[in-house]
């Protein structure tokens, strides 16, 4: 089977210290892909990409995924993001239809993963929950009520779906649009139940570690991340998703702890360094840290055996960001990489940068590896050129 980790921090990374300067299979690499060096061939790097229209600084965050246009106005309405149109297709072959994990995610207002009716699925910061979930199961009283609850809940979406469609007949257009996207939400989630209500009688799968301690404060922010990995991992080894995703909300987070430097402000106020030679030192040490533990990431996944293959190469790991410079707020191009999944790697491909090639074009390939028959997603103009499968 193959699988898909999505990976957004909202404050990108410094752009002269990601993006190498020369392109192809034979480019240098740049001070943060040399610390991803023992998987050079393993990953993709792209530079002049972004999310046609997709403008609004922060708010972009919600995007990434989606590629739904102008987040920033009064009017947006998002759109399904990747991970959960590829669930409609794949997500009833597991447990769960997908993860949406979250670390220091501002709740109820960011996500990476939205349903086809534009509503926010929110993140699971705690990773000691997504562990029990994953593989503890309750005693049998404990799984009747379970049981009760799925079922109750579907009657209740029975209920009010029926009182909300005899309004339909006496509002005007505007909000029988809303109506609409209600239903679609209800019949999301009735689907949703009816799955969950099926798993319920089999049993989980047994793991040979303890369940993760959840970091502190906010400021454990690094922990809370590694963490966070640790569980996409277990969660593809058992097959229990093929899909994650993981908001770093950079943007809700403190002064963050790393181990050998001293960070003295919010990663928000240093991510607006104005050149400033302290902050901007102070950035280059977090940026590190996210590279360390995409190493040590692609290393676990690439050690795990499935089927003759690292699970490395059956998982697709998307990491990146909605901005290309937190520092200005833009977001054209994004610092973007691409590892494993089956794709041929080891090389740049970079487009322009001052008119950027789609994005959306990479989720197209990735949907049609994940063995999708799709040609278009978002704003999409075909696949990733330059990407081939292996």
């Amino acid at each position: 089977p193959r699988r898909m980790l999505a990976v957004c921090n909202n404050l990108g990374l410094l752009p002269e210290k990601f993006f190498p300067q020369k392109a192809g299979k034979d480019y240098a690499l740049s001070p943060y892909l040399d610390m991803l060096k023992d998987h050079r061939d393993n990953f993709t790097v792209f530079s002049g990409v972004w999310h046609p229209d997709v403008d609004g600084g922060h708010p972009a965050d919600n995007c990434f995924l989606t590629a739904a246009p102008h987040p920033g106005s009064g009017s947006f309405r998002n759109t399904i993001s990747l991970d959960q149109y590829a669930a409609q297709y794949i997500g009833h072959l597991t447990r769960f239809p997908s993860l949406t994990l979250g670390v220091n995610v501002s709740s109820g207002q960011r996500s990476l993963s939205w349903t086809a009716s534009g509503v926010l699925i929110p993140c699971e910061e705690k990773a000691s929950e997504v562990f029990k979930r994953l593989f503890l199961r309750g005693t049998p009283e404990e799984v009747r009520a379970q049981m009760r609850r799925l079922e109750h809940g579907q009657s209740i979406m029975d209920a009010v779906a029926g009182q909300a469609r005899s309004l339909q007949r006496d509002v005007g257009a505007r909000d029988r649009q809303r109506l609409d996207q209600y239903f679609t939400g209800v019949r999301d989630l009735e689907v949703r139940l009816g799955k969950a209500r099926e798993w319920e009688d089999k049993p989980k799968p047994q793991v040979k570690v303890a369940p993760p301690q959840d970091p502190a404060t906010p400021r454990e922010y690094m922990e809370k991340a590694r963490v966070m990995y640790d569980m996409a991992r277990l969660a593809f080894e058992t097959d229990s998703t093929r899909l994650v995703t993981l908001m770093l909300d950079s943007v809700n987070s403190p002064a963050i702890e790393i181990e050998g430097a001293e960070i003295t402000d919010g990663y928000h106020s240093l991510s607006h360094h104005g050149k400033s030679v302290a902050k901007l030192k102070q950035l280059e040490s977090i940026d590190r840290e996210h590279m360390k533990l995409l190493n040590t990431l692609f290393s676990e996944l690439k050690a795990s055996g499935e089927g003759g293959q690292s699970l490395l190469d059956q998982t697709m790991v998307l990491y990146g960001s909605n901005l290309g410079n937190a520092n200005t707020h833009v977001t054209t191009n994004l610092p973007v990489l691409l590892a494993g999944g089956g794709f041929r790697h080891g090389q740049h491909l970079g487009f322009d940068r001052e008119r950027n090639y789609p994005l959306p074009n990479l989720f197209v390939s990735m949907l049609q590896r994940l063995g999708l028959e799709a040609d278009k997603f978002a704003t999409s103009t075909g696949t990733m050129r330059g990407l081939e499968m292996a």
